[in-house]
């Protein structure tokens, strides 16, 4: 691809692309293209990875393809280090999960204070040009160079701002469009405001408070079991989220072992992504609620790929995330906006605030973004997908996605978890989700679905 897509005859970088052939080529509809979120996510590792998790139907009837997006991991990439010893080195300086205290505040601000320095010197015209609308149009170049007249695509949490940026640049190239745990665009671009952000981008997003709602219906679930169900559980819903409370205020005075309370915090809020993971977690929290360090944890192996280990460090995500939307610039409001946060949204308001923090320091802008508008009609309907108690996209956002799109039908998942595909836990999703890819059917207005299981029951 070119590096700049204004300057066709100038540097070129690297894609690294996969696909799996459809299972029923007989029945082969197309190429479906899948971007598996982030920003930062290797296409290459991941949707191989989760291959499963995609309905039966649209695995039998299309080829899959995924891509590591340009500045990430097999792809010409973002890496601001010279070896591995000094990025492990770096990335040990942050303390884990969000500073808490003067001391640890500045120790993370001055270590990603020292990344962006170290970022533009390696490399500032990539910087410059790892922005959405970049990799919109790479996505339309690979859609040319598979044959395939239109787009069918498949995007999940960041997923879905690429693909409602490819839907506004190439509205005639959009065949099928399934955008599942969405942020909200106006959120991405700070609206129309073109001063100085007032806060971070999750905290527009509300990530904050979709997180709390979420781990409080986590621990009402959970207290709802018994304890040979969900360990932590402490009764009864009310007295299991005390038994939370108690546990977050003994970690701030004394943690157990390398489980500070800031670490504990970040686990949660990353532990209830994925709803299969919820007993795990309900046992993490319950070791330490008695005083011990929770054992690591043990998943079987992924299933391998031809490069599993792309490097992924900090610096891929925010060359997307700080070029693209807006966030405040003065690492000084960030300890402000964290009190704000807890306030309205307790703990995890606290870890959703300094995850922005990388931006306020970073020296790069795009340099051919996308703003807007979001509303050009596009040849075929969006699917837009929204679970009700997400951890870090809220419902909310799927809701505006509707909105802000020409012509869209909001699908609800009334379940659990980060993105409705990889949780895969909703037959009902997975069917609407087949029937839209395979011929154009969108769901009634209206429908919601639920999941074929309840956490804990």
């Amino acid at each position: 691809m070119p590096l700049d897509h204004a300057a066709p005859a100038g540097r070129t970088i690297d894609l690294a692309v996969v696909r799996r052939q459809a299972a029923d080529p007989g029945r082969r509809v197309g190429t479906l293209f899948v971007n598996p979120g982030g920003p930062g996510g290797p296409g290459t590792v991941q949707v191989p990875q989760n291959y499963d998790s995609f309905p039966k139907e649209v695995r039998e009837r299309f080829d899959i393809v995924s891509w590591d997006p340009r500045g990430i991991g097999n792809s010409t990439a973002v890496n601001c280090f010279d070896t591995a010893e000094e990025a492990q080195a770096w990335a040990a300086r942050p303390p884990g999960g969000f500073p808490v205290g003067a001391q640890e505040r500045k120790a993370w601000t001055d270590a990603y204070a020292d990344l962006g320095r170290l970022c533009e010197k390696r490399d500032p015209d990539l910087l410059r040009h790892v922005s959405t609308a970049d990799t919109a149009r790479d996505l339309d170049l690979l859609r040319r160079s598979v044959g395939e007249p239109r787009l069918n695509y498949l995007g999940v949490s960041y997923g879905t701002i690429l693909g409602a940026t490819y839907a506004n640049l190439f509205p005639g190239n959009v065949r099928a469009m399934v955008l599942d745990s969405n942020i909200d665009p106006q959120a991405w671009t700070n609206g129309t405001s073109r001063g100085e952000p007032r806060t971070t981008t999750f905290l527009r997003m509300g990530s904050d408070r979709t997180a709390a709602a979420t781990l409080d219906r986590f621990l009402t679930l959970c207290g709802s079991a018994p304890a040979t169900r969900c360990a932590f559980s402490a009764g009864s819903p009310q007295a299991t989220r005390e038994k939370f409370d108690r546990l977050m205020q003994q970690l701030r005075e004394h943690p157990v072992g390398p489980w500070t309370y800031a670490r504990t915090v970040a686990d949660t809020v990353q532990g209830l992504y994925l709803v299969g993971g919820w007993p795990a977690l309900a046992g993490r929290l319950q070791e330490l609620s008695q005083g011990r360090a929770p054992k690591p944890a043990v998943y079987p192996p992924p299933p391998p790929v031809a490069e599993p280990n792309p490097y992924l460090g900090d610096e891929q995500a925010a060359a997307v995330w700080c070029s693209d939307s807006p966030n405040p610039r003065d690492p000084a409001v960030y300890q402000g906006l964290e009190e704000d946060s807890a306030r309205r949204a307790g703990d995890a308001g606290r870890f959703w605030t300094w995850a922005a923090e990388t931006c306020a320091t970073w020296p790069a802008r795009s340099a051919a973004g996308y703003g807007g508008p979001w509303d050009r009609p596009t040849a075929r309907p969006v699917l837009v997908i929204g679970t009700r108690y997400d951890p870090s996209t809220p419902y909310a956002g799927a809701e505006a996605m509707a909105r802000e799109l020409a012509d869209a039908r909001l699908l609800t998942n009334d379940g659990y978890g980060h993105t409705a595909l990889f949780n895969n836990a909703s037959s009902c999703i997975s069917a609407y989700e087949s029937r839209y890819l395979v011929d154009g059917t969108l769901p009634p207005p209206g429908t919601v679905c639920r999941p074929d299981r309840v956490p804990f029951a």
